[in-house]
């Protein structure tokens, strides 16, 4: 993809803090970390998201992220970190070129995670699992 970001990075283009690659992936820091550490891996293939990217490549960027993440949690000395991958502009993605970001986590860090709302009654949650089990 021509105008793609992280294709650019890929191809060396732009400039990025690369912290790990390999022939299938790329890993670098985010430009807007959330906090120091933030790393981004991505594949080198270029596909948009979770539900178009082929397994073989998913599966590569699990192992890289296993192993950056690794990395992250010793390099940074923190005790956790969030896997988080993004899909379509509702859901906050703003590159359309599938990547999990890696977020160190610091007990006071402030960053906040989804409050959770529960289904009002069990019919009502059976009823949300039987409309994604007729859509698998």
């Amino acid at each position: 993809m021509d105008d793609c970001i992280f294709c650019k990075i890929i191809k060396k283009e732009l400039p990025a803090d690369i912290v790990h690659e390999d022939e299938h992936t790329i890993s670098f820091l985010s430009i807007n970390p959330d906090n120091d550490g933030h790393t981004l891996v991505v594949p080198k293939e270029h596909h948009v998201d979770l539900i178009t990217t082929p397994v073989s490549v998913l599966t590569q960027l699990m192992e890289t992220c296993q192993k950056v993440a690794k990395g992250v949690m010793k390099g940074m000395e923190v005790e956790g970190y969030n896997l988080i991958q993004n899909n379509g502009a509702v859901a906050g993605q703003v590159i359309f070129h599938i990547h999990f970001h890696i977020i160190p986590r610091l007990s006071d860090d402030g960053f906040k995670h989804w409050k959770g709302i529960p289904y009002r009654d069990a019919a009502h949650s059976k009823e949300v699992a039987e409309k994604i089990q007729r859509s698998i």
